[in-house]
């Protein structure tokens, strides 16, 4: 029917061999090793990274001791949103605790909720996607992190190869929202797409992984799904 509203959101980017990754990660690859004509079945031999395409990176990726992504509770992947608009960000261009100011109040009241809260940050770098600019993303702060640690996020999730600066002369990052986040056990989700359409009303966000044994993360099939009837009414967006 014209006009509905959907009931859930697409917040994954298409794998294939044109799939973008982190500099210095392994490409993706798929190739059929049985075919219907020959094999009666299909089958596929699939390789890439565990950070490859829409995914959730787990404590152990940064932390000597962190938990893999197959001993996280599954409750640790659904979380109510905030979604913090900064698309008027320019490249490499800082996302501070300034920014995220309008949105503490929500976030707050979010994280109260059974679910928790993942906080997602909105830079529209989506429309870079599979292009030179992509990499060129703004990022969040280390200060910011840890404030938002410190306010109960169970994660946060960016439209963009990382919530640190991506470098791609060679030189490394100090990864410093990763240390933080995965630091305090909660989550970072990276190359989400389609944020814009939750920015507005109440939605819950799964990002559940494949249970890989010991691994430091995983592509995930992240979508959205309405959450209004979740929430209590003084915890409603507007």
């Amino acid at each position: 029917m014209a006009g509905t509203l959907p009931t859930y959101v697409d917040l994954t980017y298409v794998v294939d061999e044109n799939v973008q990754v982190y500099p210095g990660d392994p490409a993706f690859s798929c190739c059929p090793t049985l075919t219907i004509p020959k094999d009666g079945q299909t089958v596929h031999s699939i390789s890439m990274g565990s950070h490859t395409g829409t995914h959730v990176d787990a404590p152990y990726h940064f932390i000597q001791d962190g938990a893999t992504i197959d001993t996280i509770s599954l409750s640790s992947f659904v979380a109510h949103a905030v979604v913090v608009d900064v698309t008027g960000k320019q490249p490499k261009e800082l996302i501070t605790w300034t920014d995220l100011l309008p949105y503490i109040e929500l976030i707050c009241r979010k994280a109260a909720l059974p679910h928790g809260v993942v906080v997602l940050l909105h830079t529209g770098w989506s429309q870079h996607w599979q292009s030179s600019v992509y990499f060129e993303h703004p990022f969040l702060t280390r200060d910011a992190a840890e404030r938002l640690i410190a306010l109960g996020v169970k994660a946060i999730g960016v439209d963009t190869l990382s919530p640190d600066e991506t470098c791609v002369d060679g030189s490394t990052p100090d990864f410093g929202v990763h240390h933080v986040v995965l630091g305090a056990g909660a989550l970072i989700v990276e190359n989400l797409t389609n944020i814009a359409s939750i920015a507005s009303g109440d939605w819950l966000v799964n990002f559940v992984p494949l249970k890989l044994k010991g691994l430091d993360g995983s592509p995930v099939r992240a979508f959205a799904s309405r959450a209004s009837e979740h929430l209590p009414a003084n915890a409603v967006s507007v």
